[in-house]
């Protein structure tokens, strides 16, 4: 059974004592000097540590928190709306945090860190080959002008899950992209299908690799709203990066994001041969966006609204879906220690330390995602106590 979340005054005065005492005898612990600070309301703990965590695609090694790099410049209200949102579909071993998560909300940052170091337990996150080094890349909303229907320049469309249409859920997989853009008898049979439509091939193609996006919609009549393009079903083919397509021919240095739409636009012959480089094939469904859910992301695999910058994508077989998790990781693009929870996955997020990280919507998220590729290391927060995920 978990401890009640402390009255503020109480938890408040406890914070206080632990703080104050919180200098270490001799033989402790390392001296400081050579021990990262700990935030405001965070001891060092020397109480003996669990046992490490198999997991299928993974190893959690239990840590001390000294080991997490950064822990003071995060700030961690940020992330419980990320937590909180977990918590309408959380692991088993989660659920019973759950009351406390929600009232931490109203908790000051030292009263939020003292409850992490009570009730949760970091491990390192490494393959079996004890490797604790990854990668993270981003992704995010993209947000397009799309119109209901057809004319000669908004011509690309967006499809709604083919359900029976020859094949279409039960021959996996199913047809290839390109077949699907270049049969005329498979282009028939998914009239009718269509949500939206779009001026750019490539802005398809960047939807089909975000897996959703927002849409400022022109329907008959002239009125424009706001509608999410949401992921519903794919053709089961796997993913393919037309950035590496790009690179293994010769034809770019750069397959950011940015360096490949330079490159459509220098040749524009070419672009229908790099879109069908990827086989892989995305379908949505509309839909509708209101005051609140226009300040969240998509929902993720988790089944839950992804927050911006506090979501992360993983491999199940390495972190169960909302879990929370230090993210560290370092490159040109930015810096990062924070905590974050894992509400997605993705074809190609694929390994025990490997992240896509959720930057939000719009074009400035658009340009710093298709940017980031970079090195990372994660820690899982488990409840203390609780049994292996």
């Amino acid at each position: 059974m978990t401890a009640s979340f402390f009255p503020r005054a109480l938890l408040l005065l406890i914070v206080g004592s632990l703080i104050a005492c919180s200098t270490p005898r001799k033989g402790d612990i390392p001296m400081a000097d050579k021990v990262p600070p700990l935030p405001t309301g965070m001891v060092p703990d020397t109480a003996p540590l669990p046992p490490p965590i198999a997991r299928p695609g993974s190893r959690w090694v239990p840590v001390r928190w000294a080991e997490l790099p950064g822990l003071a410049e995060d700030d961690v209200h940020q992330a419980l709306q990320a937590w909180q949102h977990s918590c309408t579909a959380p692991p088993a071993a989660l659920a019973r945090l759950c009351p406390d998560i929600r009232r931490l909300g109203l908790a000051n940052t030292a009263q939020i860190w003292h409850w992490l170091q009570t009730h949760m337990q970091p491990y390192r996150v490494e393959d079996h080959s004890g490797n604790s080094n990854g990668m993270l890349t981003a992704y995010y909303e993209p947000f397009f002008n799309a119109q209901r229907q057809p004319d000669p320049v908004f011509r690309y469309p967006l499809y709604a899950a083919p359900v029976g249409v020859e094949g279409f859920g039960k021959r996996k997989p199913w047809l290839s992209r390109q077949q699907i853009e270049s049969s005329p008898s498979v282009q028939a049979a998914l009239a009718g299908h269509e949500i939206a439509w779009l001026d750019d091939p490539v802005k398809v193609l960047v939807l089909h690799i975000q897996g959703s996006g927002r849409l400022n919609m022109t329907e008959p009549d002239g009125r424009q709203r706001q509608v999410r393009a949401a992921f519903a079903a794919t053709n089961d083919h796997p993913y393919r990066s037309v950035g590496k397509w790009l690179l293994e021919r010769g034809l770019v240095r750069d397959a950011t994001w940015p360096g490949i739409t330079a490159w459509t636009q220098a040749n524009p012959s070419r672009v229908q041969e790099m879109l069908w480089s990827n086989p892989r094939y995305v379908f949505f469904r509309e839909e509708a966006l209101d005051e609140v859910s226009s300040n969240f992301g998509p929902k993720g695999a988790q089944g839950v609204p992804l927050t911006a910058e506090r979501s992360i994508a993983v491999d199940r077989r390495s972190i169960p879906y909302g879990t929370p998790v230090w993210l560290s990781s370092s490159g040109p693009t930015q810096a990062l220690n924070r905590l974050v929870l894992a509400q997605d996955t993705g074809s190609a997020i694929v390994g025990a330390v490997r992240a896509d990280y959720f930057m939000g919507s719009g074009e400035i998220a658009g340009d710093i995602a298709g940017r980031t590729k970079q090195d990372l290391r994660l820690w899982v927060l488990w409840p203390k106590g609780a049994p292996a995920p």
